[in-house]
């Protein structure tokens, strides 16, 4: 390989290494922009959950209370003789 070839091969060696950086730092961009978004999706994601999971823990506290109420008015029926329909 002469000399010249060489300069030329190095230059485009050179070109070449700054494209790949350049695409290198491009991606590096859009990896932390996406990791930011997931991020963001996750919080909200968890922000849901703890909301579902406090209204399904009122739910099943209304259910008991419900559960608690209808069997004591079960047992004021029976003692004052009163007859409860079910429709």
């Amino acid at each position: 390989m002469k000399k010249n070839q060489k300069k030329n091969s190095g230059g485009k060696i050179d070109i070449v290494l700054r494209e790949l950086f350049r695409i290198k730092k491009k991606m590096d961009l859009g990896f932390e922009s996406q990791k930011k978004a997931f991020n963001r999706l996750q919080s909200s994601v968890d922000t849901y959950a703890k909301k579902a999971d406090i209204y399904f823990q009122e739910m099943l506290m209304l259910g008991k209370k419900v559960d608690r109420l209808e069997k004591w008015i079960l047992q004021l029926a029976e003692k004052t003789g009163v007859h409860l329909k079910y429709s």
